[in-house]
């Protein structure tokens, strides 16, 4: 958790300090409620989120012991109170596991991939890896360098194969091998493109049906930096995928993280890790009190 906090500098410095200098005084006015309003909504907190912490802090307003009244504790429990909305993550049943990563260009879903490897094989699983972004050889090229990386068996075809032929060959051969785990890459896409999104769904449709036993699930990468931006993008992909859990990156690199409590709360899907960084080790489970807790400590 850690490196989580340290992660959450700029988000920190962004929302800590300006929500202690408005309580500071203990009385709160119009003015400094409607500050308070704008700098929630500043911080990528979500409309949800903001709704509910103005209606408390009014509700302790002018009360008798208004100075005595700890409104960061507040705060903090009306974001707590909208991530627990959030239904949790349950790994699904069936042998091997594959999860299947999505998500726009850019967002980062090789390196992710990578880094999910180095943890689970830290963990003790077999993970076997399958580059269906068969479209850039530069795709498969980085992911090959992560197997190396991390000495794991990588599953590919020729440039221009069908991504869910790729997938099959992976899944099956994980099975025939004894490997618990297969990680997909897939290639990144734009979330208007309809004839793509129909390509990741035939993915998930062939392997439902030619490997029954395997559990067969979506992670979306999203971009730390899109703030709630990326909101509206990952509805498409949870509309027509089956997306599990969520992995957001960079959020070391930006002052949006608060935009990880509507982005679950919105989806109703919750985020599983987060990237702090380029290392092969920088990239954590995301627990959500623990984040709140973090993003409000000094």
């Amino acid at each position: 958790m850690n490196r989580i906090v340290r992660g959450l500098g700029k988000t920190k410095a962004r929302l800590i300090a300006p929500l202690r200098n408005i309580f500071s005084s203990g009385k709160l006015s119009q003015d400094t409620i409607e500050e308070l309003e704008d700098l929630l909504f500043s911080a990528d907190l979500g409309v949800e989120a903001t709704d509910r912490i103005i209606e408390k802090v009014r509700e302790k307003q002018g009360a008798p012991h208004e100075a005595s009244v700890d409104f960061l504790a507040i705060v903090k429990e009306e974001l707590i109170s909208v991530i627990e909305e959030v239904p949790q993550y349950l790994v699904p049943d069936g042998s091997p596991r594959v999860i299947v990563v999505i998500g726009v260009n850019g967002v980062g879903k090789t390196s992710t991939i990578g880094k999910l490897t180095s943890r689970f094989k830290a963990e003790g699983k077999k993970v076997l890896l399958a580059a269906c972004d068969t479209f850039r050889a530069a795709a498969i090229e980085q992911l090959e360098l992560w197997a190396q990386k991390t000495k794991t068996p990588v599953v590919r075809q020729k440039m221009g194969s069908d991504p869910a032929a790729v997938a099959f060959d992976a899944v099956y051969s994980a099975t025939a091998r004894g490997i618990d785990t297969v990680i997909i890459d897939t290639a990144g896409r734009l979330h208007t493109k309809s004839n793509l999104m129909e390509e990741l769904g035939k993915i998930f449709r062939v392997l439902k049906v030619k490997m029954p036993d395997a559990s067969v699930e979506g992670w979306l990468v999203l971009d730390a930096n899109a703030g709630q931006n990326s909101i509206r993008q990952a509805e498409v992909f949870v509309d027509a995928l089956p997306v599990t859990g969520l992995v957001l990156t960079k959020l070391d690199s930006t002052a949006k993280g608060g935009a990880i409590i509507p982005i679950q709360k919105n989806l109703r899907i919750p985020v599983l890790y987060v990237g702090v960084g380029e290392g092969e080790d920088d990239l954590e489970p995301f627990d959500s009190h623990a984040f709140v807790s973090a993003l409000l400590s000094d």
